[in-house]
């Protein structure tokens, strides 16, 4: 998968407040960069399950492609007014297939049944939380509030449990990690619809692009922490 020049947006529409049909076409948009990505990883994941030197590559490198995925991940974040809409979406790319390697790893240690399994039961939350977030007239001010600090609270546990290695610890953070990208995923629909990524990433090109970084994160974070919770190991 190649990225293609993003969908150009009237500037003219941009303003303080975008109209609400302006930040419609940009959710949509996110929506299909974030399906591209998906779709993306997937392959890559299906390629590396039928390699056993893929496996033992991403195997033997998965703390350098964590920290490279990180490094994406918080690069375009910070750095979203600053790229080009093209590099931007070019990055979000290359993050996905990283992700599509270490995912392959991953599900190469559960049945066929639970992937596809734990894939439909995550999109099936991640539909409901975006729908809610697209319809509901609730600011979730406070739930904003309250994401922010678990945000911080869940990296550290993220990185308690890369040394300390699953166990009980390891299926309360999965439980965990649900509960808040579904919160976050709503948080996401909502903030895109009302404009405020537009406002944050200075174009509604951009806006897209993080848009679909974000959705993406979620639905990920849903689909391996059910895995991990309802997998059967192969």
């Amino acid at each position: 998968m190649t990225a293609q020049n993003p969908p150009t947006f009237g500037s003219a529409e941009v303003g303080l407040r975008p109209s609400p049909e302006l930040s419609a076409q940009v959710l949509t948009q996110a929506f299909v960069w974030m399906f591209a990505g998906i779709l993306l990883s997937a392959a890559v994941a299906f390629v590396v399950q039928g390699s056993d030197q893929l496996i033992r590559f991403a195997g033997r490198n998965i703390m350098i492609l964590f920290i490279v995925q990180i490094g994406l991940a918080l690069g375009i974040q910070f750095l979203i007014r600053r790229l080009n809409a093209v590099v931007a979406l070019a990055l979000f790319f290359v993050y996905a297939a990283s992700l599509g390697l270490t995912i392959g790893l991953i599900v190469s240690f559960y049945t066929s049944t639970s992937v596809a399994t734990a894939f439909l039961s995550a999109a099936s939350i991640f539909g409901a939380a975006a729908l809610y977030g697209y319809t509901t007239k609730r600011p979730l001010t406070q739930v904003r509030g309250f994401i922010g600090i678990a945000m911080i609270g869940w990296l550290v546990a993220v990185g308690v449990n890369l040394f300390i290695g699953g166990g009980t610890f390891g299926i309360i953070l999965s439980m965990v990690t649900v509960v808040l990208f579904t919160v976050l995923t709503a948080l996401t629909v909502k903030d895109i619809s009302n404009g405020g990524y537009i406002a944050l990433a200075g174009s509604p090109e951009r806006a897209a692009v993080l848009g679909a970084v974000h959705l993406y994160i979620g639905f990920i974070n849903i689909f391996l922490s059910l895995l991990n919770l309802m997998g059967d190991r192969d």
